[in-house]
């Protein structure tokens, strides 16, 4: 079979994929997931009667053309059925993330005005249940677990295998009507609307067009030779713009298996049960991953470890190079095979990566070292560059010309500039339509001629011509004097330790910069043990002496490394803290995909950022938390204040 399906006159929708894909190869699978431990399977064949029923069901429930559908839930193959009968009755769908407080599920529900609710248990009913006064256009909730609610008043409330089954028993009284929807829906026609991360104010609602998905579904699918036998897992959050492209856009253009793992405790293990050949990750994972690479090495036997010493040194001088074709002597080669015989090999299998063929990190920067390291064991880990408004893809990296410090070159259909201030453009196939009820931001953001402004610092190298993404642009500044200030390289070059979670850097317009610092509870909390120290809490752990000692050497090499980079030399740390709590979405710190409020955070711990730049030693705080259940706290700290001495960046480069 082809890599990717083409014929004469391309679907227009989404829906018109799925009838394409039933009808030629209906028996192959498009959808697993586990449940209770066993694999489960629909193909395309019966993907289509699924989506079907559901959205015969919807018919009959009253949803209407252009009404929005919210779906809140874990990935399932149920949620993206949901997604698809929506699309094919014109309603427009609007995912949200699962993990979002009412208030948060409130703005968006309001501001959408969705009229339907698809979720998956009974955590979302009761969240939606909690502000329904608020949400004035909401009617009907679909549930697909049943586990809890059996006692709720379900005058509005019904179980999704009721609702298809209602719409198979119309199935002659509806399917004329649901076949006028889905023939009228085309190109221009509402594919999707994914609200923003919200990082600097509220969430807006990007609507993203059949054209935007499909055409950028199709070139990107080309551009990495994806394929029908191809696997991906579905783990990451509906709402975010990345999982839609890859378990919808490009699933339902190629035809590959979309795998939905259990639970997210369970992740790790289904990963290595399916074995992905198309994956993707946020560099958080490949992060984390790292980490338990890590702790596992310090526990491990003398000479287990000193095998993963001697043969990660030989990956990472000749891994890239053999994955990328390059030449390697014969020596190298033989090394490197041995290596991974006895560690890249067993390795990647046990991380589940054993069968990527295609894999792809982005959402925000990836420290270097963590990206190298896994390249080094023969993993296909490339590089994009995009955002919701350009339904993900911007640039990417081609095989054989994978960079650690840029995010690719330009996409096929897309066009690059960069304006005088360092601030990128693009304009492609993939420009969303507008902010849903909001002109004036679409107005800011799009300019009549189709250009986007990403909001992201960058450049074009000249000699490779790579994208470099600096940071944000609103976050990119100069130090007082006048050298360059980018905490996100600094930021990332910190979290390639084990030890730490998280990092804030700060700077902008002062003489120095200074850091707060989340540890890694796993990695830190696992050291403790090895070394018999006592800790009930995450903030007895900060405050150990051992560990802001480890801390402050990790500082001190980043410093040492930023010394070799002339232009962000200046960004050395002279102080850190490490905060006494994890910086928190609940607590509106991080976004739902987990990046950062700088704002916020600079705000929220003015007392510790304002002691950092003073004589202080010391800072006492009081902090405000949520809890799992919803209800507020506050924890109190008396902090360390540690000071890093810098080289003499202008001494250094004088005697050069």
């Amino acid at each position: 079979m082809a890599n990717v399906l083409t014929s004469v006159g391309d679907p227009q929708s989404i829906p018109a994929l799925l009838r394409r894909n039933a009808s030629q190869f209906g028996t192959v699978p498009a959808y697993r997931e586990k449940e209770f431990g066993i694999w489960q399977s629909w193909t395309w064949g019966q993907t289509e009667q699924e989506v079907e029923a559901f959205a015969l069901g919807l018919i009959r429930l009253g949803l209407k053309e252009g009404d929005f559908l919210a779906i809140i839930g874990r990935n399932r193959p149920y949620m993206y059925w949901s997604i698809v009968a929506a699309q094919s009755v014109g309603a427009v769908p609007v995912p949200i993330y699962q993990d979002a407080v009412a208030e948060e599920m409130s703005f968006v529900l309001r501001h959408c005005g969705a009229r339907f609710v698809v979720v998956g248990d009974q955590e979302q009913v009761d969240k939606v249940i909690e502000i329904q006064d608020q949400l004035h256009q909401f009617e009907h909730m679909i549930y697909l677990d049943p586990r809890g609610l059996r006692k709720y008043d379900h005058t509005h409330l019904h179980q999704f295998s009721r609702v298809q089954e209602q719409g198979r028993a119309a199935r002659d009284e509806l399917m004329d009507e649901l076949d006028v929807r889905r023939d009228r829906l085309n190109y221009d026609s509402t594919c999707v609307m994914l609200y923003t991360s919200g990082t600097t104010g509220k969430p807006k609602g990007v609507v993203l067009s059949n054209r935007n998905v499909i055409e950028t579904s199709k070139s990107s699918s080309q551009f990495d030779s994806l394929r029908q036998s191809d696997d991906v897992l579905a783990y990451l959050p509906m709402a975010w713009v990345g999982d839609f492209m890859f378990s919808i856009g490009q699933a339902y253009w190629t035809g590959f298996c979309v795998n939905c793992p259990e639970s997210s405790d369970t992740m790790m293990t289904d990963l290595r049960e399916i074995g992905p050949t198309y994956y993707f990750a946020p560099p958080r994972i490949f992060e984390t991953q790292l980490t338990h690479v890590m702790i596992r090495m310090e526990d491990a036997g003398r000479l287990k470890k000193w095998l993963f010493d001697v043969f990660m040194r030989q990956a990472q001088k000749t891994g890239s190079a053999i994955l990328d074709g390059k030449p390697v002597n014969v020596v190298d080669r033989l090394m490197y095979w041995l290596g991974h015989v006895l560690v890249y090999g067993p390795l990647k299998n046990t991380l589940g990566l054993s069968r990527v063929r295609v894999g792809y990190t982005a959402g925000e920067a990836i420290g270097p070292e963590i990206f190298d390291f896994f390249r080094s064991l023969g993993i296909n880990l490339k590089q994009l560059y995009g955002q919701t408004e350009a339904t993900v893809y911007i640039t990417a990296q081609p095989d054989g010309e994978v960079l650690s410090d840029s995010v690719g070159k330009i996409c096929e259909g897309v066009e690059l500039k960069v304006d005088e201030s360092g601030e990128v453009f693009f304009r492609s196939p993939g420009v969303f339509v507008e902010y849903y009820k909001n002109p004036e931001a679409t107005h800011e953001t799009k300019s009549p001629d189709g250009w986007v402004a990403t909001g992201d610092a960058g450049f074009i190298d000249s000699d490779t011509g790579h994208l470099r993404i600096i940071d944000r642009a609103k976050d990119v500044g100069k130090m007082a004097d006048g050298s360059l200030f980018a905490p996100k390289y600094v930021e990332n070059k910190l979290k390639f330790f084990p030890n730490i979670l998280e990092a804030v850097v700060f700077g902008g317009g002062r003489d120095a910069c200074a850091a707060l610092i989340n540890i890694d509870l796993a990695a830190v909390g696992n050291w403790a043990e090895r070394n018999n120290i006592v800790y009930s809490s995450y903030q007895d752990l900060t405050s150990h002496p051992q560990v802001m000692a480890a801390i402050q050497d990790h500082v001190e090499e980043v410093n040492r490394s930023l010394m070799d980079d002339r232009m962000l030399s200046g960004c050395q740390i002279h102080r850190f803290v490490v905060l006494h709590k994890e910086l928190d979405a609940d607590d509106g710190e991080l976004t739902r995909t987990r990046k950062v409020r700088r704002r916020l955070i600079e705000e929220k711990y003015r007392d510790i950022v304002d002691a950092l730049y003073d004589s202080s030693t010391t800072v006492s705080t009081e902090t405000e938390v949520t809890y799992e259940d919803g209800r507020k706290g506050s924890i109190k700290a008396t902090l360390e204040i540690r000071t890093v001495p810098m080289d003499d960046v202008s001494v250094r480069l004088a005697a050069e």
